[in-house]
């Protein structure tokens, strides 16, 4: 499969890559491409750095798509998770009873959680990608993940909160909620006091109120997370990988790589960004021998030059060979140095013929 074909047929292209390779610029790109051969795509971010505003020329993006004007058959929307807004509309979409959202709302602990605990970003960039699905009609959505290793979590993001629904301490939390105070067993009232002891007995209070006030809407969060699961595994879903030629995020490039293949995850489609080219087809050693038959010259440092330049891009070429092989059936597209960062829609038309030239 060739970029392209991502492009054209898949329903979602998750982009993911170590932090600094270009992977939000790449995410955008991907889109526009869609937008220019005639689909309705959207490119959402789930890091909440700026990087993919300053790509399509905006003062800022929301949780909710903005559609970007251009000169393509198709169209192209954009936002940014806001992951407490995302939290907020699936508690009022599984509320079971009047006054629950609002109570959740406004407890204590759920404010805290519902923006900065850890995992929460990554289960509601996984809800936001299901409800541009479903209650929109894009052909296709790209996701611009945070850096490798949390976007892992990105992916096993509704495993967690199955399992975590599922788990018996949270059952022994929600038992006072169903009347069953006393069936409540020692090694509970325990750990309970021993967190009181440790965080204070307020924010106790806060939190077995947040779960109290939860009840009966933990099935449509299990149901929900299932779906996004299978969306994420379904065939209509390809992952970009996206890495520079340097050591460090080749190697994050294969860890993630890795970590795909054992969920059962195929690469499509390998990235490599920011590559030095190579002048000709000599050798840094042949270059080096011709400088030095041009000794105290300009020549002489030209030569010197070029085969500094040789010596990069071979290092770099052996850095994609040993990546490339970690996803041998992903096609590799290089990308070159540009003379300037990508700031605005021209810049990103010009990323999007290199890496679309081949086809």
């Amino acid at each position: 499969m060739t970029i392209a074909d991502v492009v054209e047929n898949s329903r979602t292209v998750v982009c993911c890559g170590s932090g600094g390779v270009g992977k939000t610029t790449l995410a955008a790109v991907l889109a526009m491409e869609a937008a220019r051969r005639g689909r309705k795509a959207v490119v959402v971010t789930i890091d909440p750095a700026r990087r993919l505003a300053d790509a399509l020329g905006l003062e800022e993006l929301s949780n909710t798509p903005r559609r970007i004007e251009g000169d393509w058959p198709g169209e192209l929307w954009a936002l940014m998770l806001d992951t407490k807004s995302t939290f907020d509309s699936l508690v009022a979409k599984y509320a079971t009873e009047e006054g629950q959202a609002e109570r959740i709302m406004h407890n204590r602990f759920y404010r805290n959680i519902s923006g900065a605990l850890s995992g929460t970003q990554e289960y509601m960039a996984g809800e936001k990608l299901y409800e541009l699905h479903e209650e929109y009609d894009f052909d296709l959505v790209v996701v611009d993940t945070p850096p490798s290793r949390n976007a892992l979590d990105f992916l096993e993001a509704p495993a967690a909160l199955t399992r975590f629904l599922d788990n018996r301490l949270y059952r022994m939390l929600m038992t006072p909620a169903r009347g069953m105070v006393r069936a409540m067993n020692m090694a509970a009232q325990a750990f309970m006091r021993t967190v009181s002891r440790v965080v204070g007995a307020e924010p106790v209070r806060d939190a077995l109120e947040f779960f109290r006030a939860f009840q009966g809407m933990e099935q449509g969060f299990i149901d929900r997370a299932h779906r996004v699961q299978e969306l994420l595994d379904s065939p209509d879903t390809s992952f970009v990988l996206v890495a520079s030629p340097r050591a460090d995020t080749v190697d994050e490039a294969r860890f993630f790589a890795a970590k795909l293949a054992e969920s059962g995850l195929t690469v499509k489609a390998l990235v490599i960004n920011r590559v030095h080219p190579r002048f000709g087809g000599g050798s840094a050693a042949s270059a080096r021998a011709r400088a030095e038959t041009f000794p105290g010259t300009p020549l002489a440092d030209l030569y010197s030059n070029l085969a500094d330049f040789l010596e990069v891009a071979s290092r770099e070429d052996e850095q994609i060979t040993v990546l490339h092989e970690e996803v041998p059936d992903a096609e590799l597209v290089r990308v070159p140095f540009l003379e300037s960062d990508v700031h605005d829609l021209d810049g990103m038309r010009a990323v999007g013929e290199l890496v679309f030239a081949g086809t």
